[in-house]
């Protein structure tokens, strides 16, 4: 194995530092090199090269269950073990999560509605449950926000907006967007959590002019909006904490690149047995 990764990372990296590294001689990968690679060898350096493939793919956000998921779908037939091995080999990683900060607060001369999705966060159809969340993004400007809705059904991102601001013209503006992408009919569940934006006059007003029906959080329970909250872990872990954003402009750019072209499209989520939205609401549109 240790042979067979050093024959396929020789072009960038020296032959003789990757035997230091690995604890081999030179004159025992030279004498393996001469002999014609076992079966098992080849495919495992093959291995190798698709799960770099994939991982690099991803933007290099990719776990072995995901890299795993993608193998799968391609027609690999290979264990869960045998990749974290080859991902681990080649010092493969994604990001790893931080703290979350929270963003919202509650305003308590506002009326709240109930919990009604009560942590069931699935749907039969597409524009039948969402849920919102708000995040914040630093940047040498300062602070950017931005406001999410998520469709439970393909856990899709159907409307979002950056602000400066924690207005509640910010979620506003992302259900706008919503509204514009979906249309959905009169009926559709709205869940958030009781950040002041939410509770706000203007946005209950906008929702029941809609037709909207409204859930919300209990008082300090980020679990009953667990699926917006893992949409932002998601977009942090694998976009904004990789780099350092200069501008607002920066972060819109590759918001817009994350959601509408990599998370919508490509992305494989593990709740939806490692497909992509798209591809669940392209399903459900052919079936219906």
């Amino acid at each position: 194995m240790k042979f067979a990764f050093i024959h396929a990372e020789k072009v960038s990296f020296p032959v003789s530092a990757m035997c230091r590294l690995l604890g081999v001689t030179r004159q025992g990968y030279y004498a393996h090199v001469g002999r014609p690679p076992s079966a098992r060898v080849v495919a495992d350096v093959t291995l190798a090269e698709q799960v770099r493939q994939i991982f690099i793919e991803s933007g290099e956000t990719y776990g072995s269950p995901r890299v795993l998921g993608e193998l799968r779908r391609q027609g690999r037939i290979v264990g869960k073990r045998r990749v974290e091995r080859s991902m681990r080999g080649m010092g493969l990683t994604p990001p790893m999560p931080r703290k979350h900060r929270t963003t919202t607060e509650r305003d308590p001369s506002h009326p709240v509605a109930p919990n009604e999705l009560a942590r069931d966060f699935t749907a039969r159809r597409p524009n039948e449950r969402w849920v919102t969340d708000i995040t914040y993004i630093w940047t040498d400007e300062g602070w950017t926000y931005l406001a999410a809705i998520l469709d439970l059904f393909s856990r899709s991102i159907v409307g979002w907006a950056l602000s400066e601001s924690l207005s509640t013209q910010l979620p506003l503006d992302a259900l706008g967007a919503a509204i514009r992408c979906r249309v959905p009919n009169a009926g559709l569940l709205h869940h958030s959590d009781r950040g002041c934006q939410y509770t706000s006059g203007a946005y209950r007003d906008t929702l029941a002019e809609l037709g909207i029906r409204v859930s919300m959080s209990r008082k300090g329970n980020c679990w009953d909006n667990a699926v917006a909250e893992s949409f932002f872990a998601s977009l942090k872990n694998e976009l904004i904490h990789r780099r350092r954003w200069r501008t607002r402009a920066e972060v819109r750019n590759a918001v817009f690149e994350y959601i509408e072209v990599f998370y919508n499209r490509r992305r494989l989520h593990s709740s939806l047995n490692y497909k992509t939205p798209a591809e669940v609401e392209q399903e459900y549109a052919q079936a219906a």
